[in-house]
């Protein structure tokens, strides 16, 4: 690296203290508020976390009550953050420190990088921010930066790639006002050095950025290779009684885990083996609606189709009552949904 390590420190350090970003609600607060927001920024934007933040520290002001909720609630006042992992992972981790740290959030790297949900940069970021210790960290927008600035080849999934950003990441965190520095970093990725049309003129660090001074900024950092993106459809089943619907509630882990959906079939031919598999009756839909949701994941598209199924009379019994339940309408609201299932529930609440 033959940039001074120091002055690359004190240059984003200034400019931090002038143009950076002072007043988002975690800044300053205790090592739970930290956690929590660093878990919450995973994946989305500062200004999408801030009401959800708001939101879940008013419910779960402390790591104790967060431990003591139930997993259903956690994920209900998680419900349109998305990557759902996430939510678990917090409240299993809330139940690992109050049953092992006596609730206190631990203050060493290897303990908080052990707890569930947190890797070698989310675990860094905490401490600075909370404890004041030195660690560098490697989000997104730090990624970016030094990917620009050092002019790092090869795109994030590739070890050497990930290995050299790591590498400069520790060298140019400083031993001094690393949280400072930590937050200056992130603050220059989202507010200056853009995935696109960066803004170079105002950055503190164009004299110091290889990619600059060889024009290069858009060739930084170097994007994966594309691959099409997969397609899936599924028909979910909505199934009602008077103003009762029955809800499924989705395995642990995979998209939208644990939350509560309608079931889900592959196509029309499989409802009456479905229901006699978990409703012992069998009943044909009213009317199937076709692609009536197309929703976006990471890796993949899902188009949902819904078919509607009146029942007069509840069945006796589900064959699965731990995972299937009849919900009235008026109370979707108290149970944690996916965002498209909610739209699709949303004409039965009006």
């Amino acid at each position: 690296m033959d940039t001074d390590a120091a002055s690359f420190a004190r240059t984003v350090i200034d400019w931090y203290r002038r143009y950076g970003r002072h007043d988002l609600p975690w800044q300053g607060q205790d090592a739970y508020r930290v956690w929590l927001s660093e878990i919450m920024l995973q994946q989305t934007q500062v200004n999408t976390v801030i009401p959800y933040y708001r939101n879940f520290v008013k419910r779960f002001p402390s790591i104790k009550q967060l431990a003591d909720a139930s997993i259903d609630e956690v994920l209900q006042h998680w419900q349109g953050l998305g990557y759902y992992a996430r939510a678990r992972n917090l409240h299993r981790a809330a139940n690992i420190i109050r049953d092992r740290h006596k609730g206190r959030f631990p203050q060493t790297f290897e303990a908080v990088a052990a707890l569930p949900g947190i890797g070698r940069s989310t675990a860094g970021a905490i401490l600075s921010f909370a404890f004041g210790q030195r660690w560098p960290i490697l989000d997104g927008n730090v990624k970016r930066v030094l990917a620009r600035c050092f002019r790092v080849p090869g795109w994030y999934g590739q070890s050497e790639t990930m290995k050299q950003l790591w590498y400069l990441a520790e060298s140019v965190t400083p031993e001094k006002d690393a949280a400072d520095f930590n937050q200056a970093m992130m603050d220059i990725g989202s507010m200056v050095c853009l995935k696109s049309k960066p803004k170079c003129e105002a950055c503190p660090l164009r004299q110091l950025c290889s990619s600059y001074r060889h024009h290069s900024q858009a060739e930084y950092p170097q994007k994966k290779p594309s691959r099409a993106r997969p397609h899936k459809t599924t028909l979910m089943l909505l199934h009602r009684c008077g103003e009762q619907v029955l809800l499924w509630r989705r395995p642990p882990s995979g998209i939208w885990g644990g939350l509560w959906s309608l079931p889900e079939v592959d196509d029309e031919p499989a409802i009456p083996l479905w229901q006699q598999s978990f409703l012992s009756t069998s009943q044909a839909p009213r009317n199937i609606q076709d692609n009536v949701i197309h929703h976006q994941f990471t890796h993949y598209s899902l188009d949902i189709s819904l078919a509607i199924i009146e029942l007069e009379d509840l069945p006796k019994k589900l064959s699965d009552a731990d995972n299937y339940a009849w919900v009235e309408i008026a109370d979707l609201v108290n149970h944690g949904l996916p965002t498209p299932v909610r739209k699709l529930l949303s004409s039965l609440q009006e």
